[in-house]
């Protein structure tokens, strides 16, 4: 399915949660930094920071709060883990809950493993930009955004104001 995404630019950050990553080792952002330059968008920022609430949901505010940022896209920490908390930092710091993300991305892992079940990513919404919380491994990551790639540039004009096609 070829999807014409030039009529709507979208700009991103990366925001990947690990205690066990550094920028060099983050190979799953690394994978959605590529898919954003294929889709002929951009990423204005990508940071690394520790499987700490607080931390996360920090940085959530600078990359969604920068007025340039779309979407922001967490990688990691949505697991059950117990470190795993970016869900929790993600509802700490936005206003509302867009369920239909979430719900997607989980449908189109089902369709490739039972473990997408395990997922307890949201999407939210913090003011005018998108928070989705993708998984941490870069196949889980590619196939979470192959799942929501296509809705993306409508969700970023719906939110700008812009009315339905």
């Amino acid at each position: 399915m070829s999807h014409d995404h030039s009529a709507q630019p979208v700009t991103f950050a990366i925001v990947t949660c690990s205690d066990t990553r550094s920028m060099a080792e983050d190979a799953a952002g690394a994978a959605l930094e590529r898919l954003i330059a294929e889709a002929g968008w951009t990423c204005a920022s990508h940071v690394v920071v520790r499987d700490e609430r607080a931390d996360i949901a920090a940085a959530i505010v600078e990359a969604a709060d920068a007025p340039e940022v779309d979407v922001v896209l967490t990688c990691g920490g949505s697991g059950l883990s117990l470190r795993d908390v970016t869900p929790e930092a993600t509802r700490d710091v936005c206003d509302r809950d867009v369920p239909g993300i979430a719900e997607a991305m989980r449908y189109h892992s089902l369709q490739i493993t039972p473990f997408a079940m395990l997922s307890r990513a949201v999407c939210m919404q913090r003011g005018r930009t998108l928070v989705v919380n993708l998984p941490g491994s870069t196949k889980a990551a590619t196939e979470n955004w192959e799942g929501i790639v296509a809705a993306l540039p409508h969700a970023v004009k719906m939110m700008a104001g812009g009315g339905h096609e």
